[in-house]
């Protein structure tokens, strides 16, 4: 076995397989070998491990940011808060400055939000921030691009006002009547918007589950929610619910302000939420609802399947996505999935970065399951 692979294996198995492996490591590899033990070793857990002073959590946090690539960093930190209950790494802004952010980041600071201290609250927003950021930068452009097309498709008209004539797309769709002897295309028909772009198209309702086990869902559910409300052709209504609902819609221009507005953990009460959703629909065959749940009902089960079945009846195209993350299908109901699925409601796991194409595949008025089917096997 070669030298590099030994070197390796020790600085997984740890001090205790040094001599088996017969490697003795070098001054770097011993500090590297140090900041895991801190976090994986258990007799270091009981010593020095992490969680006795803020200042060994700082060096901890820049020493594996020297050693390791910024997604090991990110993995190390979140099993340093779940192993060792590290909340101090979390609640002073000292040691928040050193941490990579990221959206499991983002999930536990909005769940200590309520018990976090004043001093370090303007500290979580700027790392929230950050995070939000990154995420638009990743994914605003391509959902505004993507819903926007799918608007004007279903917006276009054979017979337009001379003004909402698109000459792209009518020069292209008659090509083949040009005429050799007047030198230019003589159209067949006309390609246009039937409505400008200042009017509302779409009514678009984001209900978001906001117990603990959906918490990448609720950061990027949120982002989107904010991204979507910046259409000025969609109304864009943002709802979050555990046992109680709260309307974020007022807050959709600032992410972050949407983020902070959420309250991790709690129960859930998907019947309760579907009802006051239901009171926002005006044009049940515009609206597109997203359901974004794990489907584990708290509340009334059996009305929570009449009120879904009344909202697809009504022509609302209602869709249930059972996490919207880039780490998988969480935990879910099965039951309650697959009887929504029966009335009629597509129900899946999407990744954030298909939601842009699901969100314009319902405002063309796809069939959604066959969608999913298509872009998720």
């Amino acid at each position: 076995m070669s030298e590099e692979r030994m070197r390796r294996w020790r600085l997984v198995l740890g001090g205790e397989a040094e001599p088996e492996t017969g490697t003795t490591l070098s001054a770097q590899d011993r500090s590297v070998d140090a900041a895991l033990a801190a976090l994986y070793d258990a007799e270091a857990q009981r010593s020095a491990g992490l969680g006795s002073s803020a200042p060994r959590v700082a060096r901890w946090l820049g020493d594996i940011r020297q050693y390791f690539p910024s997604t090991v960093v990110q993995v190390m930190q979140r099993d340093a808060v779940e192993r060792l209950g590290i909340t101090r790494m979390l609640m002073e802004p000292e040691l928040l400055g050193a941490v990579e952010p990221d959206v499991h980041l983002v999930s536990t600071l909005l769940a200590l939000n309520e018990v976090m201290p004043e001093e370090t609250k303007q500290t979580a927003r700027d790392v929230v921030g950050r995070v939000v950021a990154e995420l638009e930068a990743r994914l605003a452009e391509r959902t505004r691009a993507a819903v926007t097309g799918a608007l004007d498709r279903a917006g276009r008209t054979g017979r337009p006002r001379h003004s909402d004539i698109d000459w792209d797309r009518t020069i292209r769709a008659n090509l083949k009547h040009f005429s050799p002897a007047l030198g230019t295309i003589v159209p067949d028909r006309l390609v246009g918007y039937a409505r400008r772009n200042h009017s509302i198209q779409r009514d678009i309702v984001l209900a978001i589950d906001q117990s603990g086990s959906m918490a990448e869902s609720v950061v990027y559910a949120s982002l989107f929610g904010a991204v979507l409300g910046s259409i000025r052709t969609l109304r864009t209504s943002l709802v979050v619910f555990d046992t109680a609902v709260v309307d974020l819609t007022d807050q959709l221009e600032d992410p972050v302000d949407v983020l902070f507005g959420t309250q991790l953990g709690g129960g859930t009460d998907i019947n309760r939420a579907l009802a006051y959703c239901e009171e926002l629909v005006t044009k049940p065959a515009e609206t597109v609802m997203v359901l974004i749940s794990d489907l584990y009902e708290g509340g009334v089960r059996e009305e929570m399947l009449r009120r879904a079945r009344s909202l697809v009846e009504s022509g609302v195209q209602l869709i249930a996505l059972l996490a919207l993350a880039d780490s998988g299908t969480p935990s879910y109901d099965a039951e309650n999935a697959a009887a929504l699925a029966d009335l009629g409601v597509p129900t899946f796991a999407c990744t954030p970065d298909l939601f842009p194409d699901l969100m314009a595949a319902a405002i063309r008025h796809e069939d959604i399951t066959t969608w999913a089917s298509t872009n998720l096997a």
